[in-house]
């Protein structure tokens, strides 16, 4: 049996626990906003350092996008981030999955959790005004490019599409306009001929991540609204949505410019092409559908023999005849329903049949 004396003291201790205020009543109240799988590194670095002693914050809510179908089973899974964050052991009522940020009943609980500031990384939904207005201390956005260049929705996969050699992340003040708000810190990263979307969007968003916490305490304290400066809208470009129907590749163009589109879309939606193959002995030709998954520009093809359409097998790789004298270095490939394999396997199963750009 407990004796008195510390019956006493426990009893004191939790009477005076209960009457003070919560250690973390000093901190602010972040709400972080992402749905990818690149924006696990974001919520990542939010939880590691709200757990410090002397963190200025805590993460109150994470709101994301709903489930969906995907992969290829189209099995119904919470978004990358909201998977992440239960793994972490985040309350599931803390996350937030409303189909618009608009909706009325996602903004009246989000306004009862008294938000201070709100943190979005690739979150993949239109803010409003309504929403805006409601944490005190503003929104932030991570965008993977050097604003005001490639604002919208695809930075990275336009600015390897057009074949820059210098990109970067932003820190940025959201407003209504899209990507358009005040910029509070930026970093510029170069750019490799080789690397492809998904490995440069991981790349951004783990240097922003790293911004994002070197810039809190000023987020925080007000002083990153003073020193943030206006964009110069003279000098905006946009980066709108893919659409798949850009997959496809055109052999007429300059082998650069189908190299950088590799780069850009790989991942999704892909880059595709229609390819043609023949049987030398039969006559009999057919035409396929190649998914063509990693490449280099190879150079001039006016070297090469035979038939200007002809695709060539060299070193390892397949050579396809470009615009402009040019020609594109093929290493993997994939055919509908197959696994990816590199250029050697899949002109091993041509058997000898020729391949023509179509």
């Amino acid at each position: 049996m407990l004796s008195s004396s510390l019956m006493v003291r426990r009893f004191c201790s939790i009477s005076a626990a209960a009457s003070s205020p919560p250690l973390t009543s000093h901190k602010k109240r972040l709400v972080f906003l992402g749905s990818p799988q690149v924006s696990a590194s974001v919520l990542d670095a939010l939880f590691y350092a709200s757990s410090a002693a002397d963190s200025l914050f805590e993460i109150a809510a994470i709101v994301t996008q709903p489930p969906s179908g995907r992969d290829r089973g189209r099995k119904v899974l919470p978004s990358p981030v909201a998977q992440h964050a239960m793994d972490k052991g985040f309350p599931s009522d803390l996350i937030f999955t409303p189909v618009k940020a608009g909706e009325e009943s996602f903004l009246s609980s989000f306004k009862a959790l008294e938000p201070e500031l709100c943190i979005t990384a690739a979150y993949g939904n239109i803010l409003p005004t309504k929403f805006l207005k409601i944490p005190s201390m503003g929104t932030v956005n991570i965008h993977p490019s050097l604003l005001p260049l490639y604002r919208g929705a695809a930075p990275v996969q336009r600015a390897l599409q057009e074949g820059v050699r210098e990109t970067g992340v932003s820190l940025a003040y959201t407003v209504r306009q899209l990507d358009a708000g005040p910029v509070i810190v930026y970093e510029k990263v170069g750019i490799n001929d080789q690397i492809k979307a998904p490995e440069l969007l991981e790349l951004l968003f783990l240097q922003g991540s790293k911004l994002l916490i070197r810039e809190l305490p000023s987020i925080i304290d007000g002083s990153a609204k003073a020193k943030a400066l206006a964009q110069d809208e003279s000098k905006a470009t946009l980066a709108p949505k893919i659409t798949p129907e850009e997959s496809w590749l055109s052999f007429d163009e300059n082998a650069i410019t189908l190299h950088n589109k590799v780069r850009a879309f790989a991942g999704w939606p892909g880059t595709r092409a229609k390819v043609s193959v023949i049987d030398p002995r039969s006559g009999q030709q057919n035409t396929i559908e190649l998914k063509i998954i990693t490449t280099r520009v190879y150079g001039n093809c006016e070297t090469q023999s035979g038939e200007l359409d002809d695709v060539k097998f060299a070193k390892g790789s397949l050579i396809f005849p470009c615009g402009g004298g040019t020609a594109l270095e093929v290493l993997e490939v994939q055919l509908p329903g197959k696994k990816v394999v590199n250029a050697a396997s899949f002109w091993n199963g041509l058997r000898g049949q020729k391949l023509k750009t179509s």
